[in-house]
């Protein structure tokens, strides 16, 4: 897992468009140009832009030799304050599923949300029947805390989702 960076989009957009079918179900709708070079590469500016601004910490999971990237996880809507939060999300390449990537990704997401950030809790939300999801989360620590029905538009309609936390320490705000 590295931070991600410009030269990420021929890699992420050649493994999503891969994986387009597979995470059609999970994931909102897309333009065409989300699968393209030009698209990730708009996509990952907006990425680091949002980072540069404290609001985003955005990984690529990456092949080891190699270095092609075989998922993402994101931490976003970083608040600090007596808030202290951020929510994270995370995908991988179906050839690459079942190995933990996503549970150990998840796992050093949160040391760094806690360590990097300071944040008190992150949570994620998954739909409903998203039990390879849960599993993930349950084994990073999270736990379910409540019910979001009609949450997120995903493959074309309003969906319920399960939503999770993981608090990380009880320390006050700095």
């Amino acid at each position: 897992m590295r931070a991600v960076e410009a030269g990420d989009a021929a890699g992420l957009a050649d493994t999503l468009t891969r994986n387009r079918e597979f995470m059609a179900p999970f994931e909102p709708w897309r333009s065409e140009v989300f699968f393209t070079e030009a698209g990730q590469a708009a996509r990952i500016e907006a990425l680091l832009a949002e980072r540069d601004a404290g609001r985003v910490a955005s990984y690529v999971l990456v092949e080891t030799g190699s270095g092609a990237p075989v998922g993402m996880i994101n931490l976003g809507s970083i608040v600090l304050g007596p808030f202290r939060s951020g929510g994270i999300g995370y995908w991988v390449d179906r050839a690459w599923h079942g190995r933990g990537l996503a549970t150990a990704a998840t796992l050093e997401v949160c040391r760094i949300a806690r360590d990097a950030y300071g944040l008190h809790r992150v949570e994620a939300g998954t739909l409903v029947d998203n039990l390879a999801s849960q599993r993930v989360l349950a084994k990073a620590g999270f736990e379910q805390y409540g019910l979001a029905p009609r949450y997120l538009h995903i493959n074309g309609a309003w969906r319920d989702h399960r939503l999770f936390q993981r608090l990380l320490h009880d320390e006050p705000p700095l």
